[in-house]
Parts: C-alpha cells; structure tokens; sequence
C-alpha cells in the first residue's frame, strides 16, 4: 500500500462526479481511488520488473479446470437453494 503525500485539485463536470460515484460505491471503494486507480490505467503503474513478476505469479498459478456458465450457474443456483431451505424451518434439505 503506498503512502500518499500530493495533494491534487481538480474541477469535473456533473456527469463526470456521477459516473465517478457511480463506480466507487460499485467497488465500495472511494471517489479517490477510483480516479488514482483510473490514472495507473491510463498513465502505468509500477515498474517494469514488478509488471515482469506479476505476470510470472499468475502464470505460477495452479491451473484449475474450465466450467462452462451453464454449469457454473447450476452449482450456485443449487447451492442457493439450499441455503434458503436451511433458514426456513422444517424445509431443511436433510
């Protein structure tokens, strides 16, 4: 996590602050770091070899087996299901 020590003031319009907010309460996340993180989007962040090992711990990942939507869909609506029949009682799926 970086220390922030500048202090920068700009002007947006009405649209701009909307859709700025917008995006930092999708994230739960402030205004501000929605726009810092805009900016290393924009401009680049961090240094070449951070970039290096970021890329070299993904590819370090385990592998993990492709579901389709369809079945990836399935599972969650399953499992969903069954947490509500435990919080009704006497509907427990058991």
């Amino acid at each position: 996590m970086s220390m922030f020590s500048e202090r920068l003031q700009i002007l947006v319009s009405k649209d701009q602050r909307r859709r700025l907010e917008r995006e930092a309460k999708r994230r739960n996340a402030s205004v501000a770091s929605v726009i810092r993180d805009a900016v290393d989007a924009e401009l680049g962040g961090g240094s070449r070899n951070e970039k290096l090992a970021a890329v070299e711990a993904i590819r370090e990942l385990p592998r993990v087996p492709f579901l389709p939507v369809e079945e990836l869909n399935r599972i969650y609506d399953e499992s969903y299901t069954e947490s509500v029949l435990r919080g009704i009682p006497g509907l427990s799926p058991e």
